[in-house]
């Protein structure tokens, strides 16, 4: 405790200090999110008398480290100084050495975490091992915010399956399209914008079949600067029924693109997806002999993802809330009505009773132009 207050002294720190550069460290982890899978998106700012000398996030594939990107910044200046990291340094070995042992050999004097790693090769060994050598460690500033930054990376953690938002943007009374199925478009520039920057802070995206057959859609991000950030494409075709000309096969060269289906798959299809650059997985069926949807989230956690956002259609949503994976819900409601004859954006549910409804408590709330914009999480 006296080592943390003579650093807290030095610094200037205090808890509102603290809270002040874990902001810095939070705001630095975001610039992570969708491309550093299958790590955790960390932010690491490196504060010695009052100013920063040091900044640094994990990097596309997740290498390096934030804390080695902060500290080949800081140089000498880190000697003495507090690191503010929004997750606790690791500890074991990878493809670099551990974040703690560099910032214990850089001669930090204090380090100020969010959140332990819940990684059981770190899981607090990485503050087990900085306070051993003589570091002050204080954790817990800016926790709630370093958790829902890093939602996907805990949810892989304690399920074994990425976190999986749910986006639907539909009209007033719920339709994603008019019965002849037009559906270009429902919701206005700015709220397929954020659509897109949704793109591009996940990991992945995923639709089904139907809605490929349906709008031969690309799925990548085209904002201005950050076509670079499209995600990987996902579609379940349990009958590898999209032809090789739609856009998600015919560009899987270009955007990874990963085809789930069920074993025994037509061979000759598949060699057809394989040979345009996609990448066909096989998951086991449930027991209506469909893609069973825990399962393949179980492969795709085992494949490195974090978080994987679902953009239609109307029967995957229904299926996502029906077996309760669904832990992120972005709604973009426009202002016009459809009417009954419209496609609804979720099918049926088969609920007998108000009891059984998926429920989600609402996050945020915003407008994109004319539309509604809201986040909700999924109550346990």
């Amino acid at each position: 405790m006296a080592s943390d207050a003579r650093g807290r002294a030095r610094d200037g720190n205090g808890a509102a200090a603290d809270r002040r550069w874990m902001g810095a460290a939070l705001a630095l982890a975001r610039r992570g999110l969708g491309r550093v899978w299958p790590n955790p998106a960390v932010g690491c700012v490196i504060v010695r008398d009052g100013r920063v000398v040091g900044r640094g996030w994990t990097q596309p594939g997740g290498r390096p480290h934030a804390e080695s990107e902060a500290l080949r910044r800081a140089g000498a200046a880190a000697r003495g100084a507090t690191a503010y990291v929004s997750l606790e340094p690791c500890a074991h070995w990878g493809r670099t050495p551990p974040c703690a042992d560099a910032l214990i050999a850089a001669g930090l004097a204090r380090v100020v975490a969010a959140l332990e790693d819940p990684d059981p090769r770190t899981a607090g060994a990485g503050f087990a091992r900085l306070r051993a050598a003589g570091l002050a460690v204080a954790v817990g500033a800016g926790a709630a915010e370093a958790a829902e930054i890093n939602a996907g990376f805990l949810q892989r953690q304690r399920s074994g399956r990425p976190l999986v938002t749910l986006k639907l943007a539909a009209s007033l009374d719920g339709r994603i399209a008019t019965a002849s199925g037009e559906s270009r478009w429902i919701t206005a520039a700015a709220a397929r914008g954020k659509a897109h920057l949704l793109r591009a802070e996940h990991d992945a995206v995923m639709v089904g079949s139907g809605t490929v057959l349906a709008d031969d859609p690309q799925l990548t991000c085209r904002l201005p600067g950050l076509a670079e950030r499209s995600p990987l494409r996902i579609v379940l075709d349990r009958r590898l029924r999209i032809p090789p000309t739609a856009q998600l096969i015919a560009t899987a060269r270009a955007t990874p693109t990963w085809v789930l289906t069920l074993a025994g798959a037509d061979r000759e299809r598949r060699a057809v997806f394989e040979r345009c650059g996609a990448v066909v997985i096989e998951v086991e069926p449930d027991a209506l002999g469909r893609i069973d949807l825990g399962a393949a989230l179980q492969t795709l956690g085992g494949r490195g993802l974090t978080r994987l956002l679902v953009e239609g259609g109307a029967r995957l949503a229904a299926s996502l809330l029906r077996a309760r994976l669904v832990d992120r819900l972005v709604w973009m409601g426009a202002p016009l009505l459809l009417g009954a004859e419209g496609v609804p954006a979720v099918a049926e549910l088969g609920l007998a009773a108000l009891a059984e409804a998926p429920r989600f408590e609402p996050v945020a709330s915003d407008m994109a132009g004319p539309d509604q914009l809201a986040v909700f999480r999924a109550l346990s």
